[in-house]
């Protein structure tokens, strides 16, 4: 029993190392020639073709039908992930691992705000939950322009790090775009997961979604690729410093990381695998100056110290909220059941349990 209570967090921490490593991929493909688009379609390719065969046995008994509005969240959800992965492969072109992994805590704090704009969360000033995910989402933004604008002097490693896209622009000048086009993919990505929150309340077979996911993002790389790109020596993948990155992010991007966060969310809830996220920045941290090269700088010791104080911050408020709930429908569940026949209320909690 205890061992199987320690497996979620164990597979929490494989999928950040999992989530650096394709950070680090996807900046060794495209130091060695690739571009952004080039490797978001192979990597959504390929993962498509593992997603196929697995995703339609595993729904193959309880499929919902693909009415053509489905198909139509399919390609919105694409396109808003085609944006995330365009902006954050071109950001981490510019700036290191450990910033694009700090930035990937702003994601919580941008889809609080951007879930009150449209009406999806209310509100409360006098709600504890709604006021800890108010300060947490200030802060994480306090925290990410400190990063940003803040290098500082080094750490950890060696003071130099390549930039790829453009050798003229100083290191501050690169440091500056990566963060900016970082910070506008956390606000993607956040938009991302309010569509998907939205599509799937329609079509909850998630494998299927991710399928359908990969394979229109894959068809959109392709075609903007096809139209900007002019030097069809970025479609090779020789060396293989190309080649494994992208068999590495096609199997380890869509497929292993989301059937392991879903296995983890199902077994300790989606707080739980939401928590996990500041480890990344220490593995990103280690991984960039192990394998790239890379320097750590005090401003990104400091901003990233914010931004999980943040992060947390924002997630205590969501635990909290939670929790109000789940008491509400406990009580609601209480006074109902003194209404409701023993045998009724057998077959209504047999249900809810399957």
């Amino acid at each position: 029993m205890g061992i199987e209570r320690v497996f979620p967090y164990v597979g929490m921490v494989i999928v950040q190392f999992a989530q650096v490593g394709l950070m680090i991929a996807g900046k060794v493909a495209m130091s060695n020639g690739m571009t952004t688009f080039t490797f978001a379609f192979y990597s959504n390719a390929l993962a498509s073709l593992i997603l196929l065969p697995i995703s339609f046995w595993l729904h193959r008994s309880a499929r919902p039908p693909l009415f053509y509005t489905f198909i139509c969240g399919f390609f919105l959800l694409g396109l808003i992930g085609f944006l995330v992965q365009i902006f954050g492969y071109t950001g981490l072109m510019y700036a290191t691992a450990s910033l694009s992994s700090a930035m990937m805590n702003l994601i919580p704090g941008f889809t609080f705000i951007l879930a009150i704009i449209f009406r999806l969360e209310k509100f409360d000033c006098k709600s504890s939950g709604t006021l800890a995910k108010s300060i947490g989402t200030i802060v994480s933004i306090i925290g990410a322009f400190i990063i940003t604008l803040y290098k500082g002097p080094t750490i950890l490693g060696i003071s130099s790090h390549s930039i790829a896209p453009i050798h003229t622009l100083t290191q501050s000048s690169a440091w500056l775009i990566g963060g900016l086009l970082l910070a506008i993919d956390s606000v993607v990505a956040s938009v991302f997961i309010i569509a998907q929150a939205l599509v799937l309340r329609k079509y909850p077979a998630v494998l299927l979604l991710m399928l359908f996911y990969s394979c229109f993002i894959a068809i959109l790389s392709a075609a903007v690729s096809l139209t900007v790109e002019r030097d069809t020596k970025a479609w090779s993948l020789k060396p293989m410093t190309r080649l494994i990155p992208v068999i590495y992010s096609g199997m380890f991007g869509n497929v292993f990381q989301v059937s392991m966060i879903m296995w983890c969310m199902r077994r300790r809830g989606p707080l739980f695998a939401s928590m996990f996220h500041p480890l990344g920045v220490v593995i990103a941290i280690v991984m960039g100056i192990i394998f790239l090269g890379e320097a750590f700088y005090l401003g990104s010791l400091l901003g990233s110290i914010v931004v999980s104080i943040g992060f947390y911050s924002v997630m205590w408020g969501k635990a909290k909220e939670g929790k109000m709930v789940h008491d509400d429908r406990e009580k609601s569940s209480e006074s109902n059941d003194k209404k409701t026949p023993l045998l009724q209320k057998k077959v209504e909690d047999g249900v809810v349990i399957v």
